[in-house]
């Protein structure tokens, strides 16, 4: 399942593309198939078309602690046809700060948000034993790469100097450690994405923070200082592009494009629109997309409609506002970086592209 040091990097990976697609590393605390496993699949898919080229997944603990992550982003590229293309490297298991002894000290005396504490809400696994299979079963034959997620962040950039985007779509520890052990990477880096924080509009897993980033608030605060191109896509947008019944049957119920891509999105993603809940009579129920919205953004950067320039930085501080991001449209503390926070989405054009990927032919056939 999740064995160690069987991939080949160099043979997988760090090859540059005889096209000029975008490069692109995703750092991402994966899951079967939510919004990170989405966003994987349409990553391949769109390597398929030669529009991008993923050098690899790099994955941390946040959704799910690191162990679990792992299986799964091993299964899902093995289940879509791309894991002799696309590795998986193993990155951070622990935040580098945030312990769960200051999350309860924490959630205890600031009460709220929704209770949704990623890795936090189950026992850390040891063995293979305590993982969770896939709806379809662990990978057979993939094998997680030799190489640390953050040596191969490092050497991917120092390979491909300005070239490598950083899809940050989970906590940032692993971006933060290569940096901070290999400073020398940081103006070599493209640019980085994230789904992360929540500027204007209240938190998440608290009344004030955003999951992602209120998992690792030091990492984030770290990498948010770094004079790197920086776009961040935060709750403000993500709580405005909501899938309906109709996107998602586009997705789940096409009788003309069923693969087991579609099938797990159905099993996986039909609470509320398929008969699991209650709400499927309810025509206004909607679920929020976040990480997706990385990828597209990175694909076409007309997607966003609206966007601010503005310092951004993330409160670190034990208390109700820890994890909490703000942006400054003027006079910021000393050392912040100036950076693109999209505000809102063309929502028919993003879910089209995401219907489009999420439904493509299966295996891909990956060049």
């Amino acid at each position: 399942m999740t064995g160690c040091g069987g991939g080949d990097d160099g043979s997988t990976n760090s090859t540059a593309s005889v096209n000029s697609a975008p490069m692109v590393i995703v750092d991402s605390d994966y899951n079967t198939l939510s919004d990170d496993g989405q966003l994987g699949v349409m990553a391949a898919q769109l390597q398929a078309q030669n529009k991008i080229n993923v050098l690899g997944i790099t994955v941390v603990s946040g959704n799910q602690w690191l162990k679990q992550g792992v299986a799964d982003a091993l299964k899902s590229m093995e289940q879509i046809g791309a894991d002799k293309r696309i590795g998986i490297y193993v990155g951070a298991n622990y935040a580098l700060s945030h312990p769960y002894s200051e999350i309860q000290q924490e959630l205890a005396q600031f009460p709220g948000g929704d209770g949704y504490l990623g890795a936090w809400d189950t026992p850390e696994p040891t063995s293979d034993a305590d993982l969770v299979a896939p709806p379809d079963g662990f990978a057979t034959h993939t094998q997680v790469q030799s190489k640390s997620a953050v040596d191969f962040i490092v050497d991917s950039v120092k390979a491909h100097p300005n070239q490598v985007t950083i899809l940050a779509i989970g906590p940032m520890t692993n971006i933060a450690m290569a940096t901070q052990q290999h400073p020398e990477i940081v103006p070599m880096i493209k640019q980085i994405i994230y789904m992360g924080g929540a500027i204007d509009v209240a938190g998440n897993t608290t009344p004030t923070a955003e999951f992602n980033w209120w998992f690792d608030p030091e990492a984030v605060r770290d990498v948010l200082r770094l004079p790197i191109k920086q776009t961040v896509i935060p709750l403000d947008v993500t709580n405005t592009v909501q899938m309906d019944k109709t996107v998602y049957d586009r997705v789940a119920h096409d009788p003309n494009k069923q693969t087991i891509i579609t099938q797990l999105f159905k099993q996986l993603n039909g609470f509320g629109f398929d008969g699991k809940s209650g709400f499927e009579n309810d025509p206004s129920y909607t679920t929020d997309i976040w990480d997706t919205l990385t990828i597209a953004y990175l694909m076409d950067p007309t997607l966003a409609t609206q966007t601010e320039e503005r310092w951004v930085d993330v409160d670190t501080t034990f208390g109700a506002n820890d994890g909490k991001a703000t942006g400054y449209a003027s006079s910021p503390p000393v050392g912040l970086q100036k950076m693109t926070i999209v505000k809102a989405f063309d929502n028919a054009r993003f879910f089209d592209l995401y219907v489009d990927l999420l439904t493509r032919p299966v295996p891909v056939n990956l060049p």
